[in-house]
C-alpha cells in the first residue's frame, strides 16, 4: 500500500526517465476482479512521448464481496446484483459502494493536484466497473479535468447525474468505446449512457469495435489519439 493513499497504487512513467517531473498524469481504474496490473500493458502501448512525461497511475480496488457472483470476494469498486426479474424494473445498484469509491477515486486526483499535476492535466480512465467510475466520479469532479475515457462500461447513477454534475466539468472531453458483441455489458447499455451524457450537454467521441469485454489495437490507436489530442493544451 502507498503510504500517501488509501488504497494500493502502481505507477509507472512514460515519456521520460522514472526520476522525471510528469506534466500530466492518466489514473487508470480497472474492471471487476482485476488489480493495478491489469491495464499496465495497454498503458505501455500508449505513446504520448510529444507531451513529455506521463504518469500513470493503477490503484487496485478494495476487496468485498460481489452479489453477482454468489457472495465471492474480490476486488470491486462496488457490489453488483443480478438483473431485475422482471423486464422493465430498474437495475438495482449499489450506490453507497459506488460513493465511497467516488471518495477514493476523488482522493487519487486531489493526490495528483498535490504531486504538482493539477486537474485540467489529469486524465480519468476506466474499463467496465473502473469506466462506471471514471464517469461517476469525472462528472462529479470539483476542478476541471483534462478528459474522461471510458471503456466497455455504463454510466451508474445516471438519474443522479444532472443534480451532481460539476459546473468545472460540464465541457470536459469525453471518449467512450464499447464492444459490439460485449457479452458481459451489452452494446446497448453503453449507447444508453453515450445518449444520456449528450442529453445533458456533453461532449462525447463514441467508438465501437467487434470484439467482446475486451480492449483491442485499434481501441488502444483511437484511444491514444484522443489522449494526444486533451492532453495538447497547456
Amino acid at each position: 500500500m502507498n503510504a500517501s493513499s488509501p488504497i494500493d497504487v502502481l505507477e509507472l512513467v512514460s515519456g521520460g526517465s522514472p526520476t522525471a517531473e510528469p506534466v500530466a498524469s492518466i489514473i487508470v481504474l480497472h474492471g471487476l476482479g482485476a488489480d493495478g496490473n491489469d491495464f499496465v500493458p495497454i498503458a505501455q502501448e500508449l505513446d504520448l512521448r510529444a507531451h513529455g512525461p506521463v504518469r500513470f497511475v493503477f490503484p487496485s480496488a478494495p476487496v468485498r464481496p460481489v452479489t453477482l457472483n454468489g457472495g465471492y470476494r474480490m476486488r470491486a469498486w462496488y457490489d453488483i446484483f443480478p438483473p431485475p426479474s422482471r423486464p422493465g424494473e430498474p437495475r438495482p445498484e449499489d450506490e453507497p459502494g459506488l460513493r465511497a469509491s467516488q471518495a477514493l477515486v476523488q482522493g487519487l486526483l486531489d493526490r495528483e493536484a498535490a504531486r504538482g499535476v493539477p486537474a485540467h492535466r489529469t486524465v480519468l480512465m476506466g474499463f467496465s466497473q473502473g469506466c462506471a467510475m471514471t464517469l461517476m466520479t469525472g462528472l462529479r469532479a470539483p476542478h476541471r479535468l483534462a478528459g474522461l475515457a471510458g471503456l466497455s462500461g455504463y454510466l451508474p447513477l445516471a438519474d443522479t447525474t444532472a443534480g451532481e454534475c460539476s459546473a468545472a466539468n460540464r465541457d470536459v472531453p469525453i471518449f467512450l468505446a464499447h464492444g459490439e458483441h460485449d457479452p458481459m455489458v451489452v452494446i446497448e447499455r453503453g449507447q444508453a449512457s453515450r445518449d444520456r451524457l449528450q442529453a445533458l450537454g456533453y461532449a462525447v467521441q463514441w467508438h465501437s469495435y467487434a470484439m467482446e469485454h475486451s480492449v483491442c489495437a485499434e481501441e488502444v490507436a483511437d484511444l491514444n489519439a484522443w489522449l494526444l489530442k486533451v492532453l495538447g493544451g497547456a
